[in-house]
């Protein structure tokens, strides 16, 4: 129940975060879509838009660091989590430097007849890819202390640190919206300066705040800890990677065929899949830990049992938000943004209902990461990942519509899954009968019903505001209803009445 407790705090301090950066963010998007123009901002998301998906890939690889430190404090090892740091402060400016190594090959292979840019601007394009790189070193090298921050369920500062980015880059848009200068050049410099001083934040502030966090290579570098993180490490950046590169590959692969108005169409279609899918990765973040330490101190029981509980809420989190915004979603576009770019409103929507389909089996790759035999898991990943873009390719080269991208990745989702099931079976001793049952289909039940509900106002009220208001206020209702007879099981009600009774009490104590 403390840890259920701390878990429930923990995610507290990420969704006050959430209310406050959301908003922010997506106003940032339309000063900037403004500014920029639907060419340039379709410029930014194909070249520098990867710049974002950074983000994704220091996650990912904190994620990796953050499985042995949990792992350590799970057994009680303070010794080990010092070895664990340096070791893996070492790994990673390695890496570092081999991927910035890479990033400048591939340039080359980019601006020499791969992308589709207005010649006046492969310049700007160019300085642009340079930011990134440098974005990238940097961000590789800080993982270590994102892991720490992580391992140490240290929340707060997160949800203040993101609080923060936000503000910047709020300011970074009204800047690029005044300024004299080339808006697209500055935009992509300020973004990657702003991505090194929040890592060099983190890195000032887990010096000063955590113990295991001493630089000595010479002192606390184990060869066998190496050889094992290493391994261990090299796997899951395989994984990361790839699918960063699959994720990058699709606007390159639509920049080729279609230009880079589409690519505005995918970068605005992003930003509120990024903006809506946090609510999710949230609870996923105050929740990882949680179940490498489970691991790491033998309670497999629990660790399996903290992965199903967070499948089926951070589901539910993505569904509350979810169904008004597919319904609303061009009227919500028409409100946010002035000019709509084409295939905005469908790349968004089959975006959408992907990322519903990876939330349901998101905490077992967390499982199957924290009993740490990821080799063959990852090699399957990775000949996945890649599925996706190869078959665009032949779909447009047979002018198929740009949205069918989309369609082929929620078929690769489904893909994704089995593999998932099948590695959770082999390697958590996964029942994937009883997940099947007790989690996806009480979930995609919960969905089905809430949504046929939800859009009946459609065939009966002219779209406006009046009619999105009553889509969201029918969606709410009708969820924790459904939610709370349908989705949630008797035990799991049991432990959900016990914290919103304990949290009244707290509020009627305090009043």
């Amino acid at each position: 129940m403390e840890q259920a407790k701390l878990v429930a705090k923990n995610t507290g301090f990420l969704y006050a975060r959430m209310a406050i950066t959301v908003f922010i963010s997506l106003y940032v998007t339309r000063l900037v879509l403004a500014a920029l123009g639907a060419e340039d901002f379709g410029t930014f998301s194909v070249v520098g838009g990867a710049i974002a998906m950074l983000t994704f890939l220091n996650a990912a690889m904190a994620s990796a660091s953050q499985r042995f430190m949990s792992y350590a404090q799970g057994e009680g090892n303070n010794q080990k989590q010092k070895n664990i740091f340096n070791v893996s402060v070492l790994l990673h400016f390695l890496i570092g430097i081999v991927l910035v190594l890479l990033l400048e090959g591939a340039g080359y292979i980019l601006f020499n007849g791969l992308l589709d840019i207005n010649p006046d601007r492969i310049d700007a394009a160019k300085f642009i890819y340079q930011f990134l790189i440098v974005s990238t070193f940097f961000t590789i090298i800080s993982v270590p202390y994102d892991a720490v921050i992580n391992a140490h369920e240290n929340m707060l500062f997160v949800a203040v640190l993101g609080i923060i980015e936000s503000l910047l880059k709020l300011g970074i848009a009204f800047y690029i919206t005044y300024t004299d200068f080339d808006k697209l050049i500055s935009y992509g410099f300020l973004m990657s300066l702003l991505a090194i001083l929040l890592l060099l934040i983190r890195r000032v502030y887990c010096h000063r705040k955590y113990e295991e966090v001493e630089i000595n290579i010479r002192k606390y570098y184990s060869k066998p800890l190496f050889k094992e993180m290493t391994s261990f490490a090299s796997w899951s950046f395989l994984g990361s990677s790839s699918s960063l590169i699959s994720n990058y590959g699709q606007g390159i692969v639509v920049n080729m065929f279609f230009g880079t108005t589409v690519n505005a169409a995918q970068g605005v279609s992003g930003q509120i899949s990024g903006q809506l899918g946090a609510f999710a990765g949230t609870m996923m973040k105050a929740l990882n830990p949680v179940i490498v330490k489970s691991e790491g101190a033998g309670d497999r029981k629990l660790m399996l049992k903290a992965s199903f509980i967070g499948s089926k809420m951070s589901f539910f989190l993505l569904v509350i938000f979810y169904i008004p915004v597919i319904i609303e979603m061009p009227y919500i576009f028409s409100l946010w943004l002035k000019e709509v770019p084409e295939y905005a409103v469908i790349f968004c929507r089959l975006l959408l209902i992907r990322n519903l389909i990876e939330q349901l089996f998101l905490t077992l790759s967390s499982s199957i990461a924290a009993v740490g035999n990821i080799k063959k898991f990852q090699t399957f990943k990775v000949a996945l990942n890649f599925l996706p873009i190869i078959v665009s390719y032949i779909l447009f080269s047979f002018n198929y519509p740009p949205y069918s991208l989309y369609i082929v990745f929620i078929i690769y989702s489904i893909c994704d899954a089995a593999i998932i099931l099948y590695f959770a079976k082999k390697e958590c001793g996964l029942s994937v009968t009883d997940y099947l049952r007790s989690i996806v289909l009480r979930c995609l039940a919960a969905f089905l019903i809430v949504s046929f509900f939800s859009i009946i106002p459609v065939n009966f009220v002219t779209e406006g505001f009046i009619r999105l208001l009553l889509v969201s206020s029918i969606s709410t209702v009708f969820f924790f209803v459904v939610v709370w007879f349908i989705g949630l099981k008797n035990d799991e009600r049991i432990i959900f009445s016990k914290m919103f009774n304990e949290i009244f009490n707290k509020i009627k104590k305090s009043l």
